[in-house]
């Protein structure tokens, strides 16, 4: 996935990134959203869950050059679809994970470009038909970010993910093209 957008480029993750994410994921401020304070990322742990052959596509988000973010897309398997509540497995459906993990390019509205570059790419390249998300729901930044993208709040998940050490509710969000 290459995709630019304004001042905001989207690229594959390289052997060479793995250094940012570790950076990325052993930053508390960072931690405090994605996987938790709990849970600081070795360089091993990065390689083994980032660069590992795996049926995601990881991507490093660059704002005006600079890498700043993580995203990844995945189309949902039909074991993730049913635990969601979707009936129709036909329907492709295709999830994203992202977050900026340059504490300084946080509240500039970089996110809010982010998913709708995103979203443009996926139903455009990969004819999608719906996509979620699936920010807890006391992420309110995160929501606020997703809705004014065209996202909305489907359904609660409850103690759906694990965030230092407690489970949390998660709000399935979707995005449906018109």
């Amino acid at each position: 996935m290459i995709v630019m957008s304004g001042k905001l480029s989207i690229r594959p993750v390289e052997e060479r990134d793995k250094y940012t994410l570790t950076k990325w994921l052993s930053d508390p401020e960072v931690l405090e959203y994605y996987e938790g304070r709990d849970r600081p990322f070795t360089l091993q742990m990065v390689e083994d869950k980032f660069l590992g052959s795996r049926d995601v596509t990881s991507c490093i988000v660059e704002y005006e050059g600079n890498e700043i973010g993580y995203l990844q897309y995945y189309q949902l398997d039909e074991e993730t679809m049913i635990r969601y509540g979707y009936t129709n497995l036909d329907e492709v459906i295709y999830g994203t994970d992202q977050f900026i993990g340059e504490a300084a390019y946080w509240n500039m509205g970089i996110g809010t470009d982010l998913i709708k570059a995103v979203v443009d790419y996926l139903l455009k390249k990969e004819g999608v038909h719906r996509l979620v998300m699936d920010p807890m729901t006391w992420n309110t930044r995160a929501i606020r970010c997703y809705e004014k993208c065209g996202y909305s709040k489907a359904r609660i998940l409850p103690k759906h993910e694990l965030h230092e050490g407690e489970y949390h509710d998660s709000w399935l969000m979707e995005y449906i093209p018109e």
